[in-house]
């Protein structure tokens, strides 16, 4: 994800002031707007529907990286001794 920094990096003095041009931005944009506090980064904006696509991403990640870790573990099976075994399994109660 990319920042524009002309754009996207704002003083706390301008959210307070063009709130609601910013949130368009945010929304036209795609991109965070970093919020900054006497001249320092402090907070970082995103629209509702970007700070989803990101959690997804990172939860995709995290079962990636739990995948990753079984290979380096040697904690796996063939595909048709899992797939037989579960065919096997008992049905779970409605």
């Amino acid at each position: 994800m990319s920042v524009s920094i002309i754009e996207d990096i704002k003083p706390v003095s301008e959210l307070k002031r063009h709130t609601r041009e910013i949130f368009e931005q945010l929304h036209r944009t795609g991109r965070p707007v970093v919020i900054t506090v006497n001249g320092k980064p402090d907070v970082v904006l995103l629209s509702a529907k970007v700070f989803e696509d990101k959690l997804k991403a990172l939860n995709l990640a995290n079962l990636l990286k739990e995948g990753e870790n079984d290979l380096r573990a040697k904690r796996i099976r063939p595909a048709r001794v899992f797939l037989a075994k579960l065919k096997n399994a008992k049905k779970v109660p409605r």
